[in-house]
């Protein structure tokens, strides 16, 4: 099963056994999540549900694994012809969530 579900503002396509990458969340680690799904399909896309903004009945469980810093964005500026440089560094905070089942 594909399921095309909202978290938090993103959309996301996923399968059962899936890690996804969000923005950090105030969930606590090892706690399960439940959502509905906007699309639900099969893996040929032969048996397909599409949502009004939802599937009526469907249920997306994630559970939270881990909460961490994602890797590190450069951000370079320079002015030309001034010697004006800035080299800064920027991590994200991000949790992990593992997508138990879709039903």
């Amino acid at each position: 099963m594909i399921a095309v579900i909202e978290l938090w503002g993103n959309q996301f396509i996923v399968r059962k056994g899936d890690i996804i990458d969000v923005k950090k969340q105030d969930v606590e680690v090892w706690k399960t999540i439940t959502t509905e799904a906007l699309l639900i399909s099969d893996e040929e896309g032969k048996d397909t549900k599409i949502g009004t903004p939802t599937v009526s009945g469907s249920k997306v469980e994630l559970k939270a694994t881990e909460q961490l810093l994602d890797t590190k964005v450069r951000v370079f500026k320079m002015k030309s012809k001034k010697r004006h440089m800035k080299n800064r560094g920027f991590r994200a905070s991000v949790t992990k969530l593992e997508i138990l089942s879709i039903a």
